[in-house]
């Protein structure tokens, strides 16, 4: 995980969340996962035009931060589940806005 240089300024809420969900695909991730668990092969096949190793990077981020699980089942071949934690789940209010917004101002962007 990138480590920071300087310290979060923590007086800020919004720092703090853009933080956690700023990165490119994280708001992505997080509304992918609304529905329910997903394995990784699944995220890449519905996100193509992010590249494997940052979606990986990405997810990690989430859930070293709280925002995703991943759960690993011990079977052959193994594999691996995302999905929201609560914590994440209440971030989905907030990616409502920012699609809603998005989507109302869509022809203002689109060249």
């Amino acid at each position: 995980m990138y480590e920071r240089k300087t310290p979060l300024d923590m007086s800020c809420g919004i720092r703090i969340t853009m933080c956690l969900i700023g990165a490119k695909w994280k708001p992505c991730l997080i509304d992918m996962l609304r529905d329910g668990a997903m394995r990784p092969s699944e995220i890449h096949k519905n996100m193509p035009e992010a590249t494997p190793r940052v979606l990986n990077q990405q997810l990690k981020e989430l859930e070293e931060h709280g925002i995703v699980k991943k759960e690993v089942f011990p079977v052959l071949p193994p594999h691996s589940e995302y999905s929201l934690t609560e914590l994440g789940k209440e971030l989905l209010p907030i990616i409502d806005m920012l699609d809603d917004w998005g989507e109302s101002h869509r022809s203002n962007f689109e060249h």
